[in-house]
């Protein structure tokens, strides 16, 4: 590369770096967060010999944004370079620890003239698949804002409301459960419970959508509900009961914004051409297939071996070693929203494919821990799944885990 650039980003303005393989800072300008201020760089790099057939590559601190969107949209390749290896880098040209905006860019763009080769720029991903990202990061954020949401409610419930735990403890869903949430919004306190009518809580029941049993279930909750209950003052209990309701009505919108993600995600993932293969392995289903797409994206040229998706999923092993010691531990530095994914993908292939089951055990048995084995099931699998993506195929369980074949004997003397 004979000019690079680096920007060094923020909100409301950035600054630019350009500079040749003889480290000379060829030019640098602040630019705004605009349509002018981009095409103030665009100058920029096009007085330092930036062509369409020979862009100038671009180094960067984050992968996401209007700015690094229309840098990928003018066909220049651009790489986004984690925040600590740029600490890192500064620390040769500085021992001051001394920091501007201006020396980050200079930072960047040095990054790419003497290590480009150690760094990967962003894929080339279709834009279906940048949308399908987009929907399957925010339904996964969806879950976990309705995890939390969940958990502040059953922990204020603790204090006031044992009643309602009790009533739905048996549940798979327990809070979650449509008919937990419809009995809390007739009755957020135990006063309220204990005077509910038949009729009146038969009603919540079927609104919640339950259609079998629904007089079992009612008196059930009834005979729950008339027990006899520590209670909290009347006035404190009818004042946590108001911020019950209020706390179900975070828990509804999350609930309403998980599922209509969830739809939406799936809709789209589906027009994918890699959707068939993905939703052919056992243990993936169309959400959790569409969460795997997107984030390994749809450029194959992105992971040259299976050895490299499965350190960028987490679920390939670290190895330490100096001097005489030597340890080898789970990766830390890896994407977090894969390797989630990718726990759920080995649970569920565990009842969904002999193999893997039969995989898991063995790791089990040579002395791996539950989430140890569970990891190296995520490994071999992810790794299948890039030789699948390549070679356009579907999963097969006689090939995927087919026996090790045994060596022939050696033939008699």
């Amino acid at each position: 590369m004979h000019v690079t650039c680096g920007i060094d980003w923020a909100e409301d303005h950035h600054d630019v770096a350009v500079v040749d393989s003889e480290t000379r800072l060829l030019g640098k300008l602040r630019i705004s967060d605009d349509a002018a201020g981009f095409q103030d760089l665009l100058r920029l790099l096009a007085e330092h010999g930036d062509t369409p057939d020979d862009p100038i590559p671009v180094a960067i601190e984050t992968s996401r944004g209007l700015l690094v969107a229309c840098l990928r949209a003018s066909g220049r390749r651009v790489f986004a370079i984690n925040p600590m290896a740029v600490a890192r880098y500064r620390d040769r040209h500085a021992v001051s620890r001394k920091k501007s905006d201006h020396q980050d860019a200079v930072v960047l763009a040095n990054i790419l003239r003497t290590d480009a080769e150690l760094h990967r720029s962003l894929p080339s991903d279709s834009d279906l698949v940048k949308a399908i990202a987009v929907l399957a990061r925010a339904q996964q954020d969806a879950v976990w804002d309705r995890t939390r949401a969940h958990n502040r409610l059953r922990s204020h419930l603790r204090e006031y409301y044992p009643a309602i735990l009790e009533a739905f403890t048996g549940k798979r869903e327990r809070l979650l459960a449509r008919e937990a949430r419809a009995v809390l919004s007739i009755a957020p306190t135990q006063a309220e419970a204990a005077t509910l009518t038949r009729g009146k809580l038969k009603a919540a029941v079927t609104r919640a959508g339950r259609q079998r049993r629904i007089d079992a279930e009612t008196d059930r909750l009834l005979e729950v509900f008339h027990r006899t209950w520590l209670r909290q003052p009347a006035l404190v209990e009818t004042a946590m009961g108001r911020q019950t309701l209020a706390l179900l009505a975070q828990l509804e919108a999350a609930c309403q914004a998980c599922d209509d993600l969830a739809a939406a995600t799936e809709e789209l993932f589906l027009q994918h051409p890699d959707a068939e293969i993905i939703t052919s392995f056992p243990g993936l289903a169309v959400l959790t297939g569409a969460r795997i797409l997107a984030e390994i994206g749809d450029d194959r040229t992105r992971f040259d071996t299976a050895r490299d998706l499965k350190a960028y999923a987490g679920s390939a092993p670290v190895t330490r070693e100096s001097g005489k010691s030597r340890r080898v531990s789970h990766r830390r530095i890896k994407n977090s929203r894969l390797a989630a994914t990718g726990r759920h993908w080995a649970f569920a292939a565990l009842t969904a494919s002999p193999g893997a089951h039969n995989h898991y055990n063995r790791r089990r048995e040579t002395g791996d821990r539950y989430h140890a084995a569970l990891r190296h099931l995520f490994n071999r699998m992810i790794g299948q799944l890039h030789h699948c993506l390549t070679s356009r195929q579907k999963f097969d369980e006689e090939i995927a885990f087919a026996p090790p074949k045994t060596p022939p004997l050696a033939a008699a003397a």
